[in-house]
């Protein structure tokens, strides 16, 4: 079983990471009211994303044996000034996830849970594809601030079709879902 404080810690990650997810929705909304429909599906994939993430925390702790209750989260943030705004708010997020990954680790690390530590492994290597991504996607949207179809058409050309899978991701409490 994980060491109580980093199965503490990591429960605490889940609402974060479902928050999130909430977060990256409210994104989605936004840029879908706004007509701007890659922006939008950018983020509802990241919302979803997010979720997985919490869904594979929860797997881990079931796995192990441990508690995953469920945690409430508070409402996103729904209203923005302009184009800007959101992904800089998504990735000061993606920021801050990367500090409380990093820290769950560190507790694995202090505790000798070296099978959560090993488990936080993904979670760090992610991250830093997360912010750089977030961080690209902020220099292009302000720089067409007065004309946001160019961070459509920067989307458009430079988003991957569908990559598939991560075959090294842990798995997603429920599955596939």
């Amino acid at each position: 079983m994980p060491a109580q404080a980093f199965t503490d810690r990591l429960n605490e990650q889940i609402g974060h990471e479902f928050a999130a997810s909430q977060q990256y929705l409210a994104i989605a909304s936004y840029y879908d009211d706004e007509t701007l429909p890659r922006l939008a599906a950018f983020f509802y994939a990241q919302a979803l994303e997010e979720r997985n993430h919490a869904l594979m925390m929860v797997q881990y702790l079931l796995d192990a044996d441990a508690q995953a209750p469920i945690p409430g989260v508070a409402a996103p943030r729904n209203g923005f000034g302009d184009v800007v705004e959101p992904v800089a708010l998504a990735l000061d997020q993606e920021r801050r996830v990367s500090e409380q990954i990093n820290a769950l680790a560190a507790i694995a690390r202090e505790e000798g849970d070296y099978t959560s530590e090993q488990f936080m492994q993904w979670f760090i290597k992610e991250q830093v594809e997360e912010v750089a991504s977030m961080s690209d996607l902020l220099k292009v949207v302000e720089r067409a601030r007065e004309n946001p179809l160019l961070a459509e058409e920067y989307l458009a050309r430079e988003s991957p079709a569908s990559e598939g899978a991560d075959p090294t991701a842990p798995p997603v409490a429920g599955g596939a879902l």
